[in-house]
């Protein structure tokens, strides 16, 4: 296996389609610890991310075949991971949580006449908050509450450190709609952690 590692990803994949199994278990062993942790921030939960690492990896040796170059292969990867913690989740209808996202596109106090508490306005970004332990946790408690098709954007985004496109790629959205969508989870966030954020000010540059 030792000559396997110093080969491209393009190698791999070439004799991994040609039937060689060890370089189909050099590419899983070079991307599955980053892929688990992925999993992970998705899934919030260690048994199900290790369940989604092996049935992500089950799509991609059936799969392997289909991919074809146009895209990076970790994107590729990624998006399988996405797929398979998506269909997880999805059992229960999602419109009763997305319903409350909305309004965050919204003028303040423009729907149905009602104020909503104004968002704490941050320099930085919910995740650029992932320095301070006690922020960490409140953040992870907030990014529990979200819907995981807002969840899967602002984990690619604001914490894997994907582009817009890149992670737009993965979902197969247009860039406008992830960045919607993103911008309507960091609102999400926001709000969650307002507390913090006044009692915590971000320092100012």
């Amino acid at each position: 296996m030792n000559g396997y590692k110093e080969l491209s990803d393009a190698q791999l994949i070439r004799s991994a389609k040609a039937g060689d199994r060890r370089a189909f278990t050099a590419l899983a062993t070079r991307y599955e610890e980053t892929l688990y942790r992925f999993a992970f921030k998705m899934c919030r939960d260690r048994q199900k991310a290790a369940e989604t690492l092996q049935d992500t990896f089950i799509s991609v040796f059936r799969k392997l075949d289909s991919f074809d170059g146009r895209s990076k292969f970790s994107t590729w990867l990624y998006s399988i991971v996405v797929n398979n913690c998506l269909m997880k989740q999805r059992r229960r209808k999602m419109r009763d949580l997305e319903d409350p996202l909305e309004a965050y596109d919204e003028p303040q106090g423009a729907r149905d006449g009602r104020q909503r508490a104004p968002v704490a306005r941050w320099d930085e970004t919910p995740a650029d908050l992932l320095a301070n332990k006690e922020l960490r946790a409140a953040l992870d408690t907030a990014i529990n509450k979200l819907p995981v098709d807002y969840r899967v954007v602002f984990v690619l985004r604001d914490v894997e450190g994907k582009s817009t496109e890149e992670t737009a790629q993965i979902l197969k959205l247009s860039v406008e709609a992830t960045k919607s969508r993103l911008r309507r989870a960091r609102a999400f966030l926001r709000d969650h952690l307002h507390p913090f954020a006044t009692s915590h000010p971000p320092a100012t540059v």
